[in-house]
């Protein structure tokens, strides 16, 4: 299935990885804007920030609805919210800042008006994108407005939200090929999550090599959707953040599981594991 694809290993990586500037300062290190939560599942949102800090974001802004004011604030109060004037979910998508990268659909939920706001903002064509969790389930539910999506955004879908969106089934012989046709068509990277998980693009497949088990927990995919992010708004090529999000995001479990077993590790274990996984770069 994975015939011709490209193995992302530590040398692979040790090629992309950009160590940060001893000379730079939070307003250049990348601004990022992530948009999600609703009521119930405001942690998705503040599991994406933290991550997207954790993995060198200078600046993490989060758009969310009135409901996850507090709980944003109290959980990661190194960022910044902006809040709906809405209650429980996010019905507009209004900002005066300049993000340098957008993470939108962590826990967003499918309302209406929801998806009404979420065909505006992806019209609107913001660059440096990555689509996640119920971004994706609303394109499942409209899938004309795949039309609409920037150059090189970059999707993460787990097996059930590609079929979605897709109608490519897990257990498809070719469902590599047929992910890489989709991604021409549309002109998006897709970070397939699985055992493996891969990076697919119009041009090439990347296979990771790093995770294991401990990453089949809740919550693991909003992490990786934060560290993708950050990636992007750090100015790397959206391929390039695929690809090293995916492998950091794994190389966290490799190194977690060793220390606290398959069982206890926890979608903020990956994020507490960031800092070793970064050093193995030194």
């Amino acid at each position: 299935m994975d015939a011709g694809a490209t193995l992302v290993d530590f040398s692979f990586l040790k090629k992309i990885f950009k160590p940060i500037d001893s000379h730079v300062h939070k307003g250049i290190q990348g601004h990022v804007l992530l948009i999600g939560g609703s009521y119930g599942k405001i942690g998705s949102v503040c599991l994406s920030g933290k991550a997207a800090l954790k993995s060198g974001a200078g600046l993490v802004t989060i758009n969310t609805p009135k409901c996850g004011y507090n709980i944003v604030q109290t959980v990661l109060p190194e960022a910044m919210v902006i809040t709906d004037e809405k209650k429980d979910f996010i019905t507009k998508i209004k900002y005066s800042i300049k993000p340098d990268a957008f993470g939108i659909g962590m826990g967003i939920g499918i309302d209406q008006s929801t998806q009404n706001a979420f065909l505006e903002f992806i019209k609107s064509n913001p660059k440096n994108l990555l689509i996640d969790a119920d971004g994706l389930n609303i394109l499942g539910l409209n899938k004309e407005w795949l039309r609409y999506l920037p150059k090189n955004t970059v999707i993460t879908p787990h097996a059930k939200e590609l079929e979605r969106f897709t109608e490519i089934c897990i257990d498809d012989t070719n469902k590599l090929e047929k992910v890489q046709r989709f991604c021409n068509e549309y002109q998006v990277i897709c970070v397939v999550k699985g055992s493996p998980t891969y990076v697919v693009t119009k041009d090439g497949i990347y296979k990771n090599t790093t995770g294991n088990q401990a990453l089949a927990t809740a919550g693991s995919g909003d992490v990786l959707s934060g560290i993708i992010t950050s990636f992007l708004g750090q100015g790397y090529d959206p391929v390039e953040a695929a690809i090293l999000g995916v492998y950091i995001h794994g190389l966290t479990a490799d190194i977690g599981a060793k220390e606290i077993g398959y069982q206890a590790f926890i979608a903020s274990d990956i994020i507490n594991y960031l800092g070793k996984a970064f050093l193995t770069f030194q």
